[in-house]
């Protein structure tokens, strides 16, 4: 309990540090990886048995080489490919927006530097360093949030061509 109540408390002072810009992150950080996880568990657990289900009804079919039975076959085909890829360009955009909203935070935390300096004066570092560290967190939060679904989004999208390859060649025609 004393864990999540010191962990509560950094994320406030990491926020107050940062800006409410980073709240924007975080939103676009965790609604990309509740879809990646989706993902993954879709192609863990959905996929293989869908994947089974189009090959036996392919296997079943007596008719393989018509031009009909090869209409069916890129249905099934497509059908599958569209599933496989839903919400994987959803992803890649939460991917980009997270460094530019990043910058936002930048542009915001560098606007309260000069409001600062047009008050203050640049004769007092301590206020000034508050706004830079409140452009320069967003701006590395936004990286690093970005890095992360880079990472494992283009893991996910050769996963997702993988089962899609492997659809096809599993799916003869003749």
């Amino acid at each position: 309990m004393l864990f999540l109540i010191e962990l509560i408390e950094s994320v406030r002072s990491f926020v107050a540090t940062g800006g409410d810009v980073l709240y924007f992150v975080a939103v676009a950080l965790l609604l990309m990886w509740i879809l990646m996880i989706e993902r993954f568990w879709f192609l863990a657990s959905v996929y293989p048995k869908m994947r089974d289900d189009i090959i036996s009804r392919w296997d079943a079919r007596t008719d393989t080489t018509s031009w009909y039975a090869h209409r069916i076959r890129d249905t099934w085909i497509s059908e599958a490919t569209e599933l496989l890829e839903k919400n994987m360009i959803t992803i890649k955009t939460l991917v980009a927006m997270c460094p530019m909203i990043g910058l936002l935070g930048t542009v915001t935390g560098m606007i309260s530097v000069f409001e600062t300096m047009a008050q203050q004066g640049t004769g007092n570092p301590r206020l000034m360093a508050s706004g830079i560290s409140m452009a320069t967190i967003p701006t590395m939060a936004g990286m690093v949030a970005a890095l992360s679904g880079v990472f494992f989004s283009s893991r996910l999208d050769a996963k997702v061509k993988l089962a899609k390859a492997k659809l096809v060649d599993s799916l003869p025609h003749h």
